[in-house]
């Protein structure tokens, strides 16, 4: 059986609302606004770990860099490119994914699938970072299977560039809400019988923020009132 580890994502809600999912046992974060986060973590205990999981614009980078561990949304080579030479100055080593926009849709952000396989030579040549795998945020759909195509695409898409480029992308970061079920069921097909690890992003809403599902870790068990993180009861 394939571990989840949950990312609880906390734009718009304040500190003193994010103690409420630490004191249930939720230590990785993540947010979508850098300024926000800039606010908001110092506020918050230092052991934590924060995935940033929006559109990153590039004045922000020097900002974002030391407060998160791992930046899902690197849409373009251009931003990849901007994060390598801040990295590079500022002496540090993020971890990326790489966004694709599965299903061609105009108004979101991200590498066409066969844009990326002509970009991926170079961005593998960036020194800095450490390309991890894919994400994708699928359009949305009111029935959750509508869903698994994209992201059968997305692990499909990783496979194949593992393979042509001799890369290992062992993450996928994919699924909100509706869908989050079957983004697991995908993930966990990319690796029957052995602990390889994905991504899964699942926004999943609670009484105090919503929960994006991210990494192959920890286990976790959902209810009706919401989820508690493996090792803990009551």
């Amino acid at each position: 059986m394939t571990d989840i580890e949950l990312v609880a994502v906390t734009k718009t809600h304040a500190a003193e609302i994010v103690r409420e999912a630490i004191d249930a046992g939720q230590t990785l974060f993540g947010d979508n606004k850098v300024q926000e986060a800039r606010a908001k973590i110092p506020l918050l205990p230092s052991n934590l770990r924060w995935h940033f999981i929006g559109h990153l614009q590039k004045n922000k980078i020097r900002h974002a860099l030391p407060l998160f561990e791992m930046i899902h949304s690197v849409d373009s080579l251009d931003l990849a490119q901007a994060i390598d030479r801040i990295a590079h100055e500022d002496g540090l080593h993020p971890r990326i994914l790489l966004e694709v926009n599965v299903a061609g849709e105009g108004s979101k952000f991200g590498f066409q699938p066969d844009k990326l396989r002509e970009k991926m030579e170079l961005l593998m040549a960036l020194p800095r970072v450490a390309i991890e795998g894919l994400m994708c945020i699928p359009p949305l759909a009111e029935e959750a299977e509508v869903s698994r195509k994209h992201f059968v695409e997305l692990r499909e898409l990783r496979d194949a560039l593992g393979k042509e480029f001799q890369v290992k992308l062992p993450q996928l970061s994919m699924g909100m809400t509706n869908d989050y079920s079957v983004a697991v069921e995908e993930g966990r097909d990319a690796c029957p019988g052995r602990h390889q690890p994905f991504s899964v992003n699942a926004s999943v809403g609670t009484r105090t923020c919503s929960l994006w599902a991210l990494r192959t870790f920890c286990p976790l068990r959902f209810g009706p009132a919401g989820y508690k993180p493996a090792g803990r009861t009551g």
